[in-house]
């Protein structure tokens, strides 16, 4: 695989969980538009995301629940004992038209992406990242848990050890669920402490293979490049993976309504370049949170300019500024209510720099002394 390729699909075109919901925003496809706009995209570089089939999602999702949304999506409406027992038809996954084929989707593409890579390269699935779900229960937006896919697609196309990154704002339940324990597999997260879903406590090791760090509210650029630096980057080099999944949720920086993050969309781009620049046969780009249609449209795109080595423009030009000007944002926060101007006109936010806190410095550290964090993984 000689460029990197993109996973996108038109099923997230006008595809919403509903006017209230927090996923009522356009994402993936604004990706797709800005990065057609700036000539990023030919068709060479892009495939449809296929949709993957129950069978194909019997590898972690159970038959049970995997029959169920196919029926909630048939019916548009479920039982009690369905919403009580697999989390479906509630105010965080509700049901809506697309219910089983967008989450599908999603997996389908995450599924092909990890046989395609074993052959080595890098892929951009801006859908993915879905790793609230469960085996046998939606949680968190997400009906299917598309990370966990993409690792076990990995391991059986040949990756031997297998390195997840998360910078979601939100820590990566399901996803520890799923892979905590297995020496093969690292995992490693940065999120919001005191957040939804409550877990990945500094302490909580998942069994000696997970890296948990919850970070305070305001996390700026240069916290989060001594992350970088002093912990992920270490820890990767010393468990040399030869697969690395990185979930770049957009959610933690500033404009976004779900987190009380800082970070600009810079931060998120130099993880995404030191990560390439280790030189894993094996990189996979995933999407995630992110429900600022603006902030998270322009981070992604951002995200497949660095996987490419494509300069960033000052100034974007009238086709992509049309892209961004057509966004709507209904019922936005008050805060957002008057976007400002460089939404519109720039892919790149200034930086938000500012000083390591203590408490940051020391949880750094204190993970940083962990056998995991040198690749020692007990079996």
């Amino acid at each position: 695989m000689s460029k990197p390729l993109f996973f996108g699909s038109e099923i997230y075109r006008g595809s919403s969980y509903g006017a209230w919901h927090p996923l009522r925003v356009p994402r993936v496809s604004t990706v797709m538009d800005l990065s057609r706009a700036l000539g990023w995209l030919p068709p060479a570089q892009y495939r449809t995301s296929p949709r993957a089939k129950a069978q194909a999602l019997s590898i972690w999702h159970t038959a049970e629940y995997t029959e169920a949304l196919v029926r909630a999506e048939a019916d548009q409406s479920v039982s009690d004992a369905v919403r009580a027992r697999h989390g479906l038809g509630t105010v965080a996954n509700p049901v809506f038209p697309e219910m089983f084929r967008r989450p599908a989707t999603a997996a389908g593409a995450a599924l092909l992406s990890g046989a395609l890579l074993g052959a080595g390269g890098v892929i951009y699935h801006p859908g993915g990242g879905t790793h609230h779900g469960f085996p046998d229960r939606a949680g968190g937006f997400c009906y299917l848990n598309d990370p966990v896919l993409a690792i076990l697609s990995l391991r059986a196309a040949g990756a031997a050890r297998i390195a997840y990154v998360d910078i979601d704002a939100h820590h990566c339940d399901g996803v520890e669920h799923g892979l905590a324990g297995d020496p093969q597999t690292l995992l490693i997260s940065v999120h919001e402490e005191r957040r939804w879903p409550f877990t990945g406590a500094l302490g909580d090791d998942g069994g000696g293979n997970c890296l948990n760090l919850p970070v305070p509210r305001g996390l700026n650029d240069t916290e989060m490049a001594a992350i970088r630096d002093r912990l992920i980057l270490p820890a990767l080099t010393g468990f040399a993976p030869d697969a690395i999944v990185l979930q770049c949720g957009a959610d933690a920086v500033s404009e976004d309504p779900l987190s009380r993050l800082t970070l600009s969309n810079n931060a998120h781009w130099a993880i995404v370049a030191a990560l390439m620049a280790l030189g894993c046969p094996r990189l996979m780009v995933l999407g995630g949170g992110g429900y600022n249609p603006w902030s998270v449209g322009r981070l992604w795109t951002g995200v497949w300019a660095t996987l490419n080595g494509y300069a960033i423009p000052d100034h974007l030009p009238e086709a992509a500024q049309a892209v961004l000007r057509g966004l709507a944002w209904e019922k936005p926060p008050q805060a957002w209510r008057a976007p400002p101007a460089h939404w519109f006109t720039t892919l790149r936010d200034a930086p938000r720099p500012g000083p390591i806190r203590a408490e940051v410095a020391e949880r750094i550290a204190t993970l940083a002394s962990r056998p995991a964090a040198s690749g020692k993984i007990p079996e």
